[in-house]
């Protein structure tokens, strides 16, 4: 004991109680590490027990499970898009080849982490609606701007909804990186550790078959930017 401590009338320091807003932060924090453990099964008591706090205490920040889960679902999947991604997918002053390839390299490295994707999984498995609402993301704000800026490096007509066709091609170069994050972070199996190399090859692959589909001359402009990028 210190001797602070041992005379009459001595008072340890109080700890500084935290705001409600960081009490708030500390919740969906715990929240989104657990459901990334445990999936979304269980009522919130089982959750409130799993995150040291009484069960009356989480209903005062989030009333259901669901307000919970979607306050989580915003600040691990809408809070790490950057909205220079927005720009960099529209900036026509570069090639797509060279903006596809920036915005994915950067794009992986906010959602390649074990958190995000095993949350991504879960909720797809269980039905909840993070795994729909965030598609949904990814078609409006990645998916339909490829074959967008696509179409329009091609010289092919603007159009208001893209092509099932075109739309579906997306995926799969979409598809086909995401896979390479499952594979590293959540299967642990062997990847190629150059992760750029396989944003690189994929888009190679992407733009090739896109360019036969439709006879452009996109992926042949673009192979020179890849060259040179890729030093």
């Amino acid at each position: 004991m210190s001797t602070a401590d041992s005379l009459p009338g001595a008072t340890r320091p109080k700890q500084k109680r935290r705001s409600p807003e960081a009490r708030r932060e500390e919740f969906i924090r715990k929240a989104a590490e657990f459901f990334a453990e445990e999936g979304f099964g269980g009522g919130t008591r089982e959750l409130a027990s799993k995150l040291g706090v009484t069960q009356p205490l989480l209903y005062r920040y989030f009333p259901s499970k669901d307000e919970l889960i979607q306050a989580v679902y915003r600040s691990v999947y809408l809070d790490r898009w950057k909205p220079e991604w927005d720009e960099l997918l529209g900036d026509r002053s570069k090639p797509i080849r060279l903006r596809l390839q920036q915005f994915y390299e950067a794009y992986t490295d906010a959602i390649f982490t074990r958190e995000w994707i095993r949350i991504y999984l879960f909720s797809g498995l269980k039905g909840v609606e993070i795994n729909r609402w965030y598609v949904g993301v990814v078609e409006s704000r990645i998916l339909n701007r490829i074959v967008e800026e696509y179409r329009h490096e091609a010289g092919l007509p603007a159009l208001k909804t893209p092509p099932s066709a075109e739309l579906e091609l997306a995926w799969v170069l979409h598809g086909g990186i995401f896979y390479y994050g499952v594979r590293k972070y959540i299967y642990n199996s062997p990847v190629l550790e150059d992760k750029s190399r396989v944003i690189s090859n994929a888009l190679d692959v992407f733009l090739e078959g896109i360019a036969r589909v439709f006879g452009t001359t996109v992926k042949a402009r673009n192979t020179a930017v890849r060259r040179t990028g890729d030093g």
